[in-house]
């Protein structure tokens, strides 16, 4: 072996390790983003049923991975065998991950974004949905619906550049860290749980007018949104997997492709916020913390699948587009199509990632960091590919909410929702100091001569 082969060795295994390392602990990252989930859905539902948010929260990490490990990776790699031309299917590589040392690094890279994928869904049925139905769907959606998705785009099927789309129109489709692959598919399966699971008590009237019904406590929704933009960073920057690369003996660092991508993710965050508080101040008068924080969570949104294809400049309007559009959208969900999103995941995570994505070649930007058009057959690959997953994604949700309320029932009884999801569905109660205690039908604080009976709006 000359000297300079066992160097460009030395070199590679160098990178590679370095690479693994960094994979591993933005995966760390994005765990993070599970108890920013929980945090954000508990702050925006009643005192009486935050314990529920959290058992969900849990339930989709926990078994979430057991499920993903047991089947979801496998059938993302065999729908990606099935819709790309000249692949034969093996199921037996499909599963070869299972007793692969070497692969369980790359595996656990997909199972922290399909666990993403799941538990979006539990913030648009809060309130009311039975816990066993959800758990249900929630197997459902790291077993099946997200991996589909990825088999189609990110495993070399229906939708890349070597499936029978992606060929026919000459584009693979573009979702760099999942503005759609994940986050519009949560947040279309939310909306389709929602309609399904039909609104809170309360949230309409007798004539089909809205009702606000406010959350305990905005103080923790913000603390969330704000730990899940902690943890976006892992999500978007990770993505961008190699830290380090070896050529003729060498090493590289690929400081310009993260720093493209860290930018986009910073300033489309930024946009998004900015854009939602300036839209709620002039719709409701005064800027709304909560509005801001989901202005904030819908920028990060629409440039998840574009930080490394778009320009700094189109990192702001995909971001400030997607934060503009916010209140006016969820105004539309609930007054228009009458549905109870109690968290707005469909605002948040469906529309805006799919508009994101749509537009990520109107924006386009060269290696040099200039701007280009990156083509029709783009663009019209990337308005075929939302409509792919989404069409996916919605009628597979239906199913699955379907075949849960025939096993189950879909929502737990009046009473049960009244005395809240804590005590009926759980036994326990997170807030006992303030939430009545339904025993003695004597409540454990007043105020202002009204029972607070949830911790938030008097009933």
């Amino acid at each position: 072996m000359t000297l300079g082969l066992a160097l460009q060795l030395d070199a590679g295994a160098i990178a590679n390790g370095v690479n693994n390392v960094w994979i591993l602990v933005v995966c760390f990252l994005i765990f993070f983003m599970q108890p920013g989930f929980a945090l954000l859905e508990a702050g925006q539902v009643r005192a009486k049923n935050v314990g529920n948010v959290l058992m969900k929260n849990m339930t989709d990490w926990t078994l979430g991975v057991l499920v993903f490990f047991a089947i979801g990776a496998a059938v993302s790699s065999i729908v990606g065998m099935l819709t790309a031309p000249g692949t034969a299917l093996d199921i037996g590589s499909a599963f070869a991950y299972i007793n692969d040392p070497t692969a369980y690094i790359g595996w656990f890279f997909g199972a922290v974004f399909a666990m993403t994928a799941a538990t979006i869904v539990s913030g648009a049925v809060a309130g009311r949905m039975n816990f066993t139905a959800y758990v249900f769907v929630a197997a459902a959606m790291t077993a099946f619906i997200y991996p589909v998705v990825t088999g189609m785009t990110w495993a070399g099927g229906l939708l890349s550049g070597s499936g029978y789309i992606g060929l026919a129109l000459g584009a693979g489709y573009l979702d760099f860290a999942g503005a759609t692959v994940v986050h519009m598919v949560g947040g279309l399966a939310g909306l389709v749980g929602a309609k399904m699971v039909g609104p809170r008590q309360g949230r309409f009237d007798s004539s089909g007018n809205s009702q606000p019904i406010p959350g305990h406590s905005m103080l923790l929704a913000v603390l969330g949104t704000l730990f899940l933009a902690f943890g976006w960073y892992g999500f978007n920057v990770g993505t961008q997997a190699t830290v380090l690369a070896a050529s003729d003996g060498g090493l590289t660092f690929m400081g310009g492709a993260l720093g493209q991508v860290v930018l986009n993710t910073t300033l489309g965050m930024g946009a998004g916020g900015v854009a939602a508080m300036i839209v709620s101040t002039s719709w409701q008068g005064k800027p709304d913390p909560l509005w801001m924080a989901n202005g904030l969570l819908a920028g990060l949104v629409a440039v998840t699948g574009a930080v490394p294809h778009v320009t700094w400049w189109g990192g702001v309007i995909l971001g400030g587009i997607a934060g503009a559009l916010v209140l006016p959208t969820f105004r539309w969900v609930v007054d228009s199509l009458k549905i109870d999103d109690v968290c707005g995941v469909f605002v948040v995570h469906g529309s805006a990632g799919a508009i994101g994505t749509i537009l990520i070649p109107v924006f386009g930007v060269t290696a040099a960091g200039g701007y280009t058009f990156l083509g029709v057959n783009q663009l019209v690959m990337q308005v075929v590919g939302v409509l792919v997953i989404g069409t996916w994604t919605v009628l597979a949700t239906m199913v699955a909410f379907k075949i849960a309320g025939a096993l189950f029932g879909l929502r737990v009884s009046e009473q049960e929702e009244e005395l809240g999801l804590d005590e009926s569905e759980h036994g326990v109660s997170v807030y006992p100091e303030f939430v009545p205690d339904r025993s003695s039908e004597r409540p454990t604080m007043t105020a202002d001569g009204g029972v607070r009976t949830d911790g938030g709006a008097d009933e």
